[in-house]
């Protein structure tokens, strides 16, 4: 590659002799070809575990997250045009078939292990960040992290808030938790240390009536839903070949598990042998559905939680045990752009752009690449030159933040490669440390359905920063995969090539055999196709989290009440008399058949809305946006948000009914806001 230096020193990279080109193809194409004949050697190996099957193209094209996960490229460039001629085609016949991950398209995925062993940037920071925890500390950081630390610990406090928590658990909930406790219990005794760790028959000894009043509940989830098809994945909750396509989000996961685990001592269990991937149909539910952004941060907190518990209930249920990674601290660098925590990436980020979300470096990658085109044959397979892929990532640690970096000049190709290096150098996982492991073991539950719960589940128990930045990324890939008729990119293509950079991350390669990467090839692409085929699914809060969140809160608010001082009860009778005012106006509103909506941010007191069986927050919205005095407000930049009650703030999905939501929350208030304020 030719180097030119202008007036100022600075090293220009952007041109390339016609010679070195031609050397530089040839090379590229002989590191291509002996890749290939290693993959091809490896899936020869490996023929005998590929799974056989069929399943159904992929046909939906590109869609806009609601909130979490939508990036905004943050910097200011002219239309970069598409280069004048694509790549040549490879030197292979491409698979288009979207019937299995037979071994055409498994090639890929070895390929791509070659490519990143030759950069040499696979094995650069110690193992010692995916040490395994010892036994008794996974579950004492368990019940720390799930928020119940007093019951092994009398000292620490939300002691109330933990009571609250354990009654909104459904049985397989509270196993979960029992196990747990019981485990740390006998490893004390072993070690013949104090402890005060309770008995668990203690812990969840039942109230007179709450039996009567789960079997209340659970009744009433399974009740009054319609069916509306999305894509997922099918054969289910049980042995009636009715509920095979099936999802049911009002139902815990694990009760589900526990069903169809019980079914099968009267019926034959169903193949699981192929890799299809049908659609799903879901309840349409009348309150809504609830995205990752939906919800304010205090009820998130009891979200995740709660997650963290039903998703080691529903492993625990189908008789799969998940050990944790120990998350250590290790040397990292403290700023730049490549090889930098996500959490560190995030903070410089937002001091330049405050609600910053996925890292700039990242949106501007992506960004380029679309803008290059993304009908390339090959985008995202084919790797640009190991060299000018190295230089340009010096290059943009130096001038990136200062926007001096020539974004022109940066081969479509080249920034691919940049994009995997990006994930492959973060010093921790983008899946984390903590839930590698359970990522991995998705696949060993015994259905396709269980197997895209327990992935809800997980994408959920990510910390904020990984969860928009994966969902960024599926959400690039879904583009890439719209264009596949061109691009030659299918999901099966795209989960194979990035498989490798999402799950061979630093320090993992070194802890598992040669036979075991065998294995796990296949594993890893499948789950990656999940994440990238169901993402809308997959970033949704079950309702029966969100029900269990709304009970939390009430138990607390009840304590609260209950619990009060004297001193103020005068002030609280006087306050409790004006709600009461207040309450009763409202209700007296809603029973004349109207609600008042708020929208403080717009200078409007309130706003009568008359109400009806088909009122949906839509048509709020809608006759909020009517009045002449809010013209310039974008529709796609408001939302209408319960408030109060059973949930600290919620924002609407415009399907919501608001007459079944009122019945839910009695107590709630509507308050039109924007989603970025």
């Amino acid at each position: 590659m030719s180097r030119q230096q202008d007036e100022q020193g600075v090293v220009l990279t952007a041109y390339t002799s016609n010679t070195e080109a031609v050397l530089r193809a040839k090379e590229d194409q002989t590191d291509f070809l002996g890749a290939r004949c290693t993959g091809v050697f490896l899936v020869q190996q490996l023929r005998a575990q590929l799974p056989r099957g069929h399943f159904q193209p992929e046909h939906s094209g590109p869609r806009r997250s609601r909130k979490t996960g939508q990036y905004n490229v943050q910097r200011s460039k002219g239309p970069v045009a598409a280069p004048g001629s694509g790549p040549g085609k490879a030197p292979y016949q491409r698979c288009s078939s979207q019937d299995s991950l037979d071994e055409q398209v498994m090639v890929d995925y070895f390929k791509e292990l070659e490519i990143i062993q030759r950069s040499g940037d696979a094995e650069t920071q110690e193992d010692e960040q995916l040490k395994v925890a010892d036994e008794g500390e996974q579950e004492e950081a368990w019940l720390m992290e799930a928020g119940l630390a007093t019951l092994f610990d009398e000292s620490a406090s939300g002691g109330e808030d933990s009571i609250a928590l354990l009654s909104t658990l459904t049985r397989t909930q509270a196993a979960a938790v029992e196990r747990r406790v019981e485990t740390l219990k006998q490893t004390l005794r072993k070690r013949n240390k104090p402890y005060t760790v309770p008995d668990v028959r203690e812990i969840f000894k039942p109230s007179p009536d709450s039996q009567s009043k789960q079997d209340e509940a659970e009744s009433t989830d399974r009740s009054g839903s319609s069916k509306l098809e999305v894509g997922g994945i099918g054969n289910g909750a049980g042995p009636d070949a009715d509920a095979d396509t099936d999802i049911n989000l009002e139902v815990s996961f694990s009760e589900q598990a526990l069903i169809y685990k019980e079914g099968l001592k009267v019926s034959q269990p169903q193949s699981e042998a192929d890799d299809r991937l049908p659609d799903f149909r879901v309840s349409q539910d009348k309150t809504g559905q609830t995205k990752v952004g939906d919800l304010s941060a205090e009820d998130m907190k009891k979200v995740r939680r709660l997650v963290l518990i039903e998703m080691s209930a529903l492993f625990d249920t189908c008789g799969i045990e998940v050990k944790a990674h120990k998350a250590l601290k290790v040397k990292v660098r403290e700023s730049g752009l490549f090889g930098v925590p996500l959490s560190t990436l995030l903070d410089q980020d937002q001091r330049r752009i405050p609600g910053t979300k996925v890292p700039l470096i990242l949106q501007n990658l992506i960004s380029h690449i679309e803008e290059q085109g993304l009908d390339t044959e090959g985008v995202l397979r084919i790797p640009g030159a190991a060299t000018r892929v190295k230089a340009v990532c010096q290059e943009l640690e130096h001038k990136f933040y200062e926007g001096m970096f020539p974004w022109e000049s940066l081969k479509q190709h080249d920034a691919a490669s940049l994009l995997k290096l990006f994930i492959r150098e973060l010093p921790y996982p983008l899946l984390t440390v903590e839930y590698f492991n359970a990522f991995v073991s998705v696949l060993k539950l015994p259905t396709k359905k269980q197997q895209l719960q327990a992935l809800n589940l997980l994408v959920l128990l990510l910390p904020e920063p990984n969860r928009d930045t994966l969902k960024a990324l599926m959400e690039f890939f879904q583009r890439v995969i719209h264009r596949k008729d061109r691009n030659k990119m299918t999901l099966n293509n795209v989960a194979v090539v990035m498989a490798p950079n999402i799950f061979m991350c630093k320090g993992f390669r070194s802890k598992i055999s040669e036979q075991q990467e065998f294995a796990m090839a296949t594993g890893t692409a499948n789950i990656v196709r999940l994440l990238i085929r169901y993402q809308n699914l997959l970033w949704t809060i079950p309702k029966f989290i969100l029900n269990q969140v709304r009970k939390h809160n009430t138990e607390n608010q009840r304590k609260m009440n209950r619990d009060r001082a004297v001193k103020k009860l005068l002030k609280k009778m006087a306050y409790d008399r004006e709600r009461a005012s207040d309450k009763q106006e409202k209700n007296n509103e809603a029973e004349g058949g109207f609600i008042r909506v708020q929208a403080p941010q717009f200078l409007m007191v309130s706003m009568a809305v008359q109400l009806t069986e088909d009122l949906k927050a839509s048509d709020v919205l809608a006759r909020f946006l009517s009045q002449e005095r809010v013209l310039s407000v974008r529709r796609e930049d408001l939302c209408l948000y319960e408030m109060g009650g059973n949930i600290k703030e919620r924002c609407l999905d415009e399907e919501t009914y608001i007459k079944a939501l009122l019945e839910l929350n009695p107590s709630a208030e509507w308050v039109i806001k924007s989603i970025q304020h």
